[in-house]
């Protein structure tokens, strides 16, 4: 397949710097793709030294997506397209992929007309796809952004018509990709583990010296990791780890026993709020291995035994290797995890303080903390603005 090409004459005009770059961003629909993406807003908006001003940033997005609540939370303009969802096999459904296309794509590029776009991000799923046709008939550049090691269809049609590619796992087989890492919130890509870790513990009311695991299996929780780690409470506790648990809020029935006097708590909540606390009181998570967790996790240098998710096209595995393989953390599948496996694998390991320090520089090393930046350097780039001042 080769690239398509704008039609002759398209083109958006180019910017002038005397006023400020405007760029679309496309990331609605989950959260994977909407935290990046409103990290790399926060990003574009510290730059006060770009010509023309700060870049003046619009959000696309639908209106059955997370983004109608986060991205106005967060203080930026959302402007809603037609969603196009893809389906993932042949079904009666995808004969209407066409005409919902043409519809959102045609309503994309007015918006983008109205914005006087000079840019447009896409981070992949639905709103991304009628972005990134509406940007190229206009001939408006375009940046893919992708957050998996396996690309999604949205972003490999994406890659085909952009300017520069950016992913956040090495090797991502994605056409022109470059390594740049996942953009992430700076109370996360800038927190010190270390020196929040009294104030963590007290807010989550654990004690202070204690060993410390961290379970969470998404913001609704994982069922078979609540499993395994309410039966490995009682070896964990006895050991001395204490243990952090985020249940998930319609979870209720996943409860533990209060712990005998003078033993390690255990102590279950619905929902982290607070997730830069929750790293900074742990020392190693029990986690699936979604994009945005595993690049968190490394950014802020905190070991996972990393536990993807059983479906899908694997890619929560591909996520993981490459911090698993620099030796920041372990792999286990989800039909292996067991309460027998906590105590054998996790015990040990949070009872030695020299084994988990040689994770967590391993995590470190493996994350990065500064790709929100670089994204927005490289966004600016091609909007023809520079990088402004940091």
């Amino acid at each position: 397949m080769t690239s398509p090409q704008p039609a002759p004459g398209a083109g958006a005009a180019e910017p002038t710097g005397d006023r400020p770059v405007s760029v679309v961003l496309a990331g609605g629909g989950t959260g994977g793709h909407i935290e990046p993406m409103l990290a790399l807003a926060d990003a574009l908006t510290r730059r006060d030294g770009a010509p023309g001003g700060t870049p003046r940033v619009t959000c696309l997005g639908t209106a059955r997506g997370m983004e109608t609540r986060l991205v106005p939370a967060r203080g930026y303009d959302l402007r809603l397209i037609p969603p196009v969802p893809l389906p993932r096999k042949p079904t009666p459904d995808l004969l209407r992929v066409p005409g919902r296309v043409r519809r959102s794509v045609a309503e994309t590029r007015a918006l983008l007309t109205e914005l006087d776009a000079d840019v447009v991000v896409g981070f992949g799923g639905y709103v991304a796809l009628p972005a990134y046709l509406a940007a190229w008939r206009a001939g408006v550049p375009v940046v893919v952004h992708e957050q998996n090691a396996l690309p999604g269809l949205a972003n490999r049609i994406g890659a085909r018509v952009a300017a520069r590619v950016a992913v956040t796992v090495p090797a991502t087989p994605l056409r022109g990709g470059e390594h740049v890492g996942m953009p992430l919130r700076t109370s996360i890509s800038g927190l010190d583990r270390a020196a929040r870790r009294a104030e963590a513990r007290a807010e989550f009311g654990l004690d202070a010296d204690r060993p410390t695991l961290l379970v969470f299996g998404g913001s609704q929780g994982a069922a078979s990791l609540n499993r395994a780690a309410v039966a490995a409470a009682d070896p964990l506790t006895a050991a001395g780890v204490q243990v952090l648990h985020a249940r998930g809020p319609k979870n209720t029935d996943v409860t533990v026993p209060p712990r005998p006097a003078g033993a390690a708590p255990y102590v279950v909540v619905d929902y982290l709020e607070r997730m830069d606390l929750a790293y900074a009181a742990a020392d190693l998570a029990l986690c699936r291995s979604g994009a945005v967790t595993v690049a968190e996790l490394s950014a802020v240098g905190l070991p996972a035994a990393f536990v993807p998710l059983p479906i899908g096209n694997g890619e929560q595995r591909l996520n993981a290797l490459p911090v698993v393989e620099a030796g920041g953390g372990l792999l286990v599948a989800d039909a292996d995890l067991s309460p027998s496996w906590i105590e054998a694998q996790l015990v040990p390991l949070l009872t030695d303080p020299q084994q988990l320090a040689g994770l967590a520089r391993h995590a470190a090393a493996a994350g990065s903390r500064d790709a929100d930046e670089r994204l927005a350097d490289l966004v600016l780039q091609v909007a023809g603005q520079g990088v402004g001042s940091r």
